[in-house]
């Protein structure tokens, strides 16, 4: 990956910002180039791209690009279409406030290259992405010693930095980062010597389960968790306790030595931005509350990738961002105004569904997250307490999406009235 050079600095003023320069930034500050439309791409990083760069693993890109393909290529696809596009491109350029003004907007950031910038935009899009949680947030008990790392950061050492963590590493949590850390450390030559996930199934993708655990022979202890952490300079090891009904059983628990911890235990919308906007955030996905089209409770400022909820893939970022910025071009056409929107609801067996609102009058894609593991599954929408769609699913977990198409010819068969609610669930 070539490093990137910062465009010239446009105007100050824009039809529309990106903030973030991940896939989700990427693909929608592109697509509103391409439809014309001033647009300013703003990263605080000094390459395009995002946690893309250091995820040098296969598997991005098969939906998007049908072939597969590691993170950096993934992002050289839409990197080499920005260089080429008449968008103006601020690098090392850090957002710090957004404040609504009139019919404007105004982005203040601090930029290593151009000092103090303030710019106004009619719309937003926040593509922010998101971050790992840490030891803070699942308050395990023990000592403070060094050794300890997110995944995403261990990633980071390794693929951009040189450096490895250590030899003797346990993970705790079996998100996908997590997995492909297990795999990837091995390769390094160090020994991984377990994954303990709290819950009674893995947290990320079977083929990661199956390709960077199992094929190494590293074991995944389920309903298990990590009651303490020993080590006074460096972490020295932990203690483990299945968990029964919810509670660790100490009479079965057991030491592991190891001198490095990495965490994968979940990863959290970076919205810190958008709250001090006056943005309404959703308590089960982190994100902001959107309607139809992506907008949030803020009049012009749009929400997509991670964000907005946590993705499985990649791909589905880029896609969900391209329809997100076809959104904002009606928005600022004045089109979208006239389009009533009724609302849609997580039902049983469903943690979220996104977005929170659906179109009457334009097909609807849904994202949504399952809330449990099974086979021969049936997802079924509801309007008025009659399900008017139904799809059979082989497989469902909770650590992959299901998209969900609503048609206009749905809604012939009901002709829903304005602020109507549906409700999607499975069974």
């Amino acid at each position: 990956m070539r490093k990137q050079k910062i465009k010239n600095r446009g105007p100050s003023t824009y039809d529309v910002v990106v903030i973030g320069a991940g896939a989700a930034g990427m693909s929608a500050a592109l697509t509103l180039a391409e439809k014309r439309i001033k647009t300013a791409l703003l990263d605080r990083e000094d390459h395009l791209g995002g946690i893309l760069l250091q995820c040098i693993h296969n598997g991005f890109g098969v939906h998007e690009f049908k072939k597969e393909l590691t993170g950096p290529e993934y992002a050289e696809n839409y990197i080499n279409k920005i260089e080429k596009a008449d968008l103006d491109v601020y690098l090392r350029t850090t957002v710090m406030k957004m404040i609504q003004e009139k019919e404007m907007k105004q982005i203040t950031a601090y930029s290593e290259q151009y000092g103090v910038l303030r710019i106004h935009c009619r719309a937003i899009i926040l593509a922010m992405g998101c971050r790992e949680r840490n030891r803070g947030n699942i308050g395990t008990a023990g000592t403070r010693p060094s050794g300890i790392y997110t995944a995403g950061l261990a990633q980071r050492l390794i693929n951009i930095e040189g450096y490895i963590p250590g030899k003797n590493i346990l993970i705790i949590g079996s998100g996908d980062i997590g997995l492909i850390m297990a795999r990837r450390c091995t390769w390094i030559g160090s020994k991984v010597h377990g994954v303990v996930e709290i819950l009674p199934y893995p947290s990320g993708l079977s083929r990661n389960i199956s390709q960077c655990l199992n094929d190494y022979g590293i074991p995944l202890y389920l309903s298990h968790i990590v009651t303490k952490i020993y080590g006074k300079d460096r972490v020295e090891g932990v203690k483990v306790a299945p968990l029964v009904e919810g509670v660790p059983d100490v009479s079965h628990s057991f030491s592991i030595k190891c001198d490095t911890i990495l965490l994968s235990v979940g990863l959290i919308p970076e919205n810190e931005l958008s709250r001090k906007m006056g943005v309404i955030l959703n308590h089960d996905t982190g994100g902001p509350y959107v309607d139809a089209h992506y907008m949030t409770n803020v009049d012009g400022v749009f929400a997509c990738g991670n964000v907005l909820h946590v993705h499985d893939l990649v791909d589905f970022v880029s896609q969900e961002a391209r329809r997100c910025a076809g959104f904002v071009y009606s928005y600022l056409h004045k089109s979208l105004q006239k389009i009533r929107q009724g609302t849609i609801i997580a039902g049983s067996n469903v943690i979220y569904v996104i977005p929170n609102k659906y179109s009457l009058q334009n097909d609807n894609i849904f994202f949504l997250r399952p809330f449990i593991v099974k086979n021969k599954a049936i997802l079924n929408l509801f309007y008025n307490g009659v399900v008017i769609k139904t799809r059979k699913l082989i497989h469902i977990q909770p650590s992959e999406m299901i998209q969900f198409k609503i048609t206009k010819d749905d809604f012939h068969k009901i002709k829903p009235k304005p602020d109507s609610g549906m409700e999607l669930a499975i069974k």
